[in-house]
């Protein structure tokens, strides 16, 4: 989470006209201890949305271990938070307005606390799965309820910039930290990992009845409220996922995977015609001819679902073949956080200065680099050289391209619409973490066990994949600016044309 999403998403909730809002309470930066815990609830819940993906990510080979699930279904512990959070965010924003952001925003956490509770004694790869993508869900709906309570507490100004702040540090600290928080837990054992964001969360919910604002609102239209919409798009890329990840045991070509993709492909368009048809759709399809507002969410698909699918790679590597213990991974991987959440103050900065374009082209030949150093893989090496490389230049690609994406996807869209918009990206951001990351645990396969010192079944395919897609990223993002380019040529010769002719004249 960034402040420049964050923030375009607050003007969108702002202008909604449906719930009536008490006055601003807080104008300066003179916060009471209410006002502070206040923020704390808030920024909270954000931190154990972070926290969670992250922290479960360390428990994966713990998991597989005890509960005898191969990759292609681990992924889905991954996958199915972060489909439940990408498909229901831009609903979560309607209900808010709708429903109410206090009752929805506590609603939300309380679910989302009961499901980590009950997911932590459970065996069942299916229950667990099914309980992930509910506290996916349950994000969705707490992250655009939460930024509302801020935006209608912090008047404008100092004080809800302080506020944005703060609350986007705290994301992004959530899931630098959720690396060490899992690898700690995971010692104790996984199911730790699953059960510390219920008592917090509980606790959010407890501090949260006697903190935050109660406002008045207008009787609730549920024709507005676009569940429809909402269950098609998701249950399409659900579908998508599971063809792509069961495709290799029931062949490409199979009757069962075409079905299936075939299925996918009529979910959506049945979510094109809901959203054409509906008075208040969750997307808006005229918005989607910015070619901007496409490429940041093309470029953010890339970038995150890359991410995640190498995570998952080297998580499952480095402790099943190399034998390195849940925090000693943890520990690795935590350099590219601590750039990111040390570059958070300054990106702003740059933004004025440097065409977000250029900043995204940078960020995924970052990731380009990474991933290419990390194919020299070799059981024998030592992790300075094939590891911590690319860490680092994987928190140069993250804090260059997350802020840029952000940026690009909400410049020169409507007011009204800029919280469509920063409900896209981070739309995909999720999608593209969840169907990568099913491509890539097509390719390992079910693997059958990984020998000690040997690389996973067809990991050195599965990096190159990884690789692929930024490279197909950042190939779209030259094209763009190429015509930036061609402009910048043109305008000086347009410019002494026009001297030219008026002198003439």
């Amino acid at each position: 989470m960034q402040v420049h999403r964050l923030s375009a998403m607050a003007l969108d909730l702002e202008a909604q006209p449906t719930q009536r809002t008490a006055p601003t309470v807080v104008r300066d930066l003179a916060w009471t201890g209410t006002t502070w815990l206040l923020l704390v609830v808030l920024c909270g819940a954000l931190f154990l949305d972070g926290l969670d993906i992250s922290m479960v990510g360390v428990a994966l080979p713990s998991i597989g271990s005890d509960l005898h699930m191969s990759p292609s279904s681990l992924q889905w512990i991954v996958s199915g938070y972060v489909l439940g959070y990408g498909g229901f965010l831009l609903l979560g924003g309607r209900a808010s307005d709708l429903l109410g952001r206090r009752q929805v925003f506590l609603g939300a956490v309380a679910v989302f606390g009961a499901a980590s509770v009950i997911s932590s004694v459970l065996s069942n790869d299916f229950a667990l799965v099914a309980l992930r993508f509910l506290k996916g869900a349950s994000a969705g709906f707490t992250v655009p309820a939460g930024l509302s309570i801020i935006t209608t507490t912090f008047a404008e100004g100092p004080a809800r910039n302080r506020a944005l702040s703060i609350y986007t540090m705290c994301g992004a600290s959530g899931f630098s930290l959720g690396l060490v928080f899992g690898g700690l837990l995971t010692e104790l054992g996984w199911r730790a990992t699953f059960l510390l964001p219920g008592p917090v969360a509980i606790a959010l919910v407890l501090v949260g009845f006697r903190v935050i604002p109660r406002l008045s609102r207008e009787p609730v239209r549920w024709a507005q409220l676009d569940l429809a919409g909402a269950l098609t798009s998701t249950a399409s890329l659900l579908v998508l996922v599971y063809a792509v990840v069961e495709a290799p045991q029931r062949g490409w070509a199979g009757a069962t995977t075409i079905g299936l993709l075939g299925l996918s492909v009529v979910l959506m368009a049945a979510f094109v015609l809901v959203e054409r048809r509906h008075p208040q759709p969750l997307v808006r399809l005229g918005i989607l001819r910015s070619v901007s507002l496409l490429h940041a969410n093309a470029s953010a698909a890339v970038m995150f679902g890359g991410y995640v699918a190498f995570q998952f790679l080297v998580t499952l590597y480095v402790q099943n073949s190399l034998g390195w213990s849940p925090i000693g991974m943890a520990m690795a991987f935590l350099p590219a956080g601590l750039i990111v959440v040390a570059s958070a103050a300054r990106i702003g900065i740059l933004l004025e200065r440097v065409s977000t374009t250029v900043l995204i082209a940078l960020g995924l030949v970052a990731f380009v680099a990474a991933y290419g150093l990390f194919l020299r893989v070799d059981p024998g090496m030592s992790y300075a050289n094939f590891l911590l490389p690319t860490m680092l230049l994987l928190g140069v690609g993250f804090a260059l391209c997350f802020p840029a994406v952000n940026a690009q996807a909400t410049s020169g869209v409507a007011d009204h619409e800029q919280g469509l918009a920063s409900g896209l990206v981070n739309t995909s951001i999720q999608v593209g973490g969840a169907v990568v990351l099913a491509i890539i645990t097509a390719i390992v396969g079910n693997g059958g066990g990984t020998p000690n010192g040997e690389l996973l079944p067809h990991m050195t395919t599965a990096l190159t994949v990884v690789m692929g897609v930024s490279v197909l990223g950042l190939l779209v993002t030259a094209v763009r600016l190429r015509p930036r380019r061609a402009a910048s040529l043109e305008s000086p010769v347009a410019e002494a044309e026009a001297i030219c002719e008026s002198a003439v004249a």
